[in-house]
């Protein structure tokens, strides 16, 4: 089968379109043939090794997966000896860690939820990861109806969704992102807007009960700045962004270490997509209080050049491979 797979650590340069033995599932998996994956930050990880920390689980010298992707929507083509939520031809979108760039995946029966009626296949591959991160940001921030909530990224993967998740649970929000972005932001239901190139998070001082940093730009301090005394700070993005050895996740670890000292409640968010979450998403998305948002979609041949692309954080939304 075709596949993007990469043999070293590196830019999207090691990247490489192959012929690769397809996977064959385990007693509880599932083989999909892929009709679209998703491009995110997770996936710059994997590919680059960095920040080094991530080697310890990826693979100390190269990468233990060859095959790159982990968001997937597609359609069921065979299944494991013990799995009973999904039989051939069942149209499923999720996480696999076998890599979905490529025109077959296995993945594990409870990573996976059966694909949104509503939506394309392009749609359900842009959900898994960004939309359950999104709405365990929500949960972790407490957000609820009458609260003011700031949204960084707002235009980005994780961000919209936060911002319509964030609407649906009846808060005012207040989304931050370029000029460019504005008005998607807008559209997906934004209360306010931030141009962080014209204006600072704190514009408003501190007005918000809950942040949801998704982009892991701004220091803790201005966001600090933005909060209510007793503010919730989720802290999501940057994993990818600041240093060799922890890149941004050393915000993540360091809130609950910090957070007692202060105030405002400081919140590292990691998530793990279970069925359960996307089971959860699948209503919002089919009673129409969120649209997964695809930026642009590429060919399975073009996926290094998708991966290039979310480095400049040009395209609002999600960045889709299609097979």
């Amino acid at each position: 089968m075709k596949a993007i797979a990469q043999d070293r650590y590196g830019s999207a340069d090691v990247l490489e379109l192959r012929d690769v033995d397809p996977p064959s599932p385990g007693e509880r998996e599932v083989l999909i043939a892929v009709r679209a994956a998703a491009v995110d930050p997770g996936v710059w990880i994997y590919m680059t090794g960095r920040p080094y920390a991530a080697r310890l689980a990826f693979g100390l010298r190269r990468p233990r997966v060859a095959v790159r992707g982990l968001d997937v929507a597609g359609v069921v083509t065979a299944v494991g000896a013990r799995v009973t939520r999904f039989r051939p031809g069942d149209e499923v979108y999720g996480t696999c860690e076998t890599g979905s760039f490529a025109e077959q995946a296995t993945a594990k029966e409870d990573r996976l939820a059966a694909k949104p009626a509503t939506i394309t296949f392009e749609q359900a591959a842009a959900t898994p990861v960004s939309g359950v991160t999104a709405l365990q940001s929500i949960r972790d921030g407490g957000v609820r109806a009458g609260r003011r909530v700031l949204i960084t990224g707002a235009g980005g993967g994780v961000g919209s969704f936060a911002v319509q998740l964030a609407k649906a649970y009846g808060a005012s929000v207040t989304g931050v992102c370029s000029t460019a972005k504005a008005d998607t932001v807008r559209s997906l239901g934004a209360d306010d807007v931030i141009d962080y190139t014209r204006q600072e998070v704190d514009r408003d001082g501190p007005a918000y009960d809950v942040i949801i940093d998704t982009a892991g730009s701004r220091p803790l301090s201005l966001l600090r700045r933005a909060a209510t005394p007793r503010a919730t700070i989720a802290l999501v993005g940057g994993g990818h962004a600041r240093g060799r050895i922890m890149g941004g996740f050393q915000r993540q670890m360091a809130a609950p270490l910090i957070s007692p000292f202060m105030g405002q409640h400081l919140r590292g968010v990691t998530a793990r997509v279970r069925a359960d979450q996307l089971a959860e998403l699948t209503a919002l998305i089919e009673s129409g209080q969120v649209t997964p948002m695809v930026g642009r979609s590429y060919a399975l041949a073009d996926a290094a050049q998708a991966i290039r692309d979310l480095a400049t954080g040009r395209y609002p939304g999600k960045l889709v491979v299609t097979i």
